[in-house]
């Protein structure tokens, strides 16, 4: 029989607040309690869990490793707590549609996809409360937000070997194809020089990528898709960009089909297992999927 561990609301809200504030005095603030009531809810917590949570020092506590993957779930226990009593309150009707609602996406799909399926989302429940962050879709991206509890449901880039992240639950949205972005009128646009930018790179079909010997090595690097844009409009150069990206695209570029054989990007969404069947949550995916690109 394993051990069972007992943290209640209390400790994982001391936990939460340590990672956040970055000191155990900083999160006595913040809670409202002595210094040494934190130390001791997070000493009690490390016994019960077996395993050291804080390092702590002159620069104040960082989370190790163990550490982190507890704030990640304390968050997200927190959330469903949260989610428990409204649904509660709201006895099953559309008042259990209420509330805040935490989404992350990046920045296409923030600007293209989800205004969209938001306005008809509190058009339908005026209780929900939308909570929008834009995130870079490098590293853990979108869904690394998910899973660590900070957003209830993000717009992620799942690629052709993307699937959704272990531990989450997901699904496909949309796919998007690619196509040649360059200067209008150019002659010859496969000439010019690539410009990119970092989110844009891992989210190739990448046998795709490998077999085309006329797209050279980026030369200008942008810091993001709108940017990319500006560049090739200014006659800076030609890209390879998904249809999300391209949506309001300047008169000064233009858009050129890449084949039958062009990539795609496969945009989806994440959350966890435990607020997938939550209703504001099961709510704005109807939209999502819902919405026309």
């Amino acid at each position: 029989m394993g051990v069972v561990v007992e943290l209640g609301p209390r400790e994982l809200r001391v936990v939460v607040a340590v990672e956040r504030e970055g000191s155990f005095s900083a999160a006595a603030v913040a809670l409202g309690m002595t210094q040494s009531a934190v130390s001791h809810s997070v000493r009690a917590s490390e016994r019960a869990l077996g395993a050291v949570l804080f390092e702590r020092g002159r620069f104040g506590a960082r989370p190790t490793a163990a550490g982190s993957r507890v704030v990640g779930y304390a968050r997200r226990v927190l959330r469903l707590l949260d989610v428990m009593a409204a649904e509660a309150r709201g006895g099953g009707g559309r008042e259990a549609v209420a509330g805040p609602l935490r989404i992350v996406a990046f920045r296409s799909a923030a600007l293209h996809l989800l205004p969209a399926a938001l306005q008809r989302l509190t058009a339908r429940h005026p209780g929900v409360e939308p909570e929008v962050r834009i995130v870079r879709e490098v590293g853990a991206g979108a869904a690394g937000e998910v899973a660590d509890g900070r957003a209830d449901l993000a717009v992620v880039t799942l690629g052709t070997s993307s699937p959704v992240p272990p531990g989450l639950v997901g699904g496909r949205l949309l796919t998007e194809p690619y196509a040649l972005v360059h200067p209008a009128g150019h002659p010859d646009p496969r000439s010019l020089p690539l410009v990119d930018w970092e989110e844009n790179c891992s989210s190739y079909t990448r046998d795709w990528w490998a077999a085309q010997d006329w797209i050279p090595r980026a030369s200008v690097e942008a810091e993001d898709d709108g940017a990319v844009l500006s560049l090739v409009a200014g006659g800076l150069g030609m890209a390879i960009m998904p249809r999300l990206s391209l949506t309001g695209a300047p008169e000064a570029v233009q858009i050129s089909d890449l084949g039958a054989d062009r990539p795609t990007r496969e945009v989806g969404y994440a959350t966890t297992p435990e607020l997938a069947g939550a209703f504001a949550v099961r709510a704005l995916i109807r939209e999502l999927r819902a919405v026309e690109v």
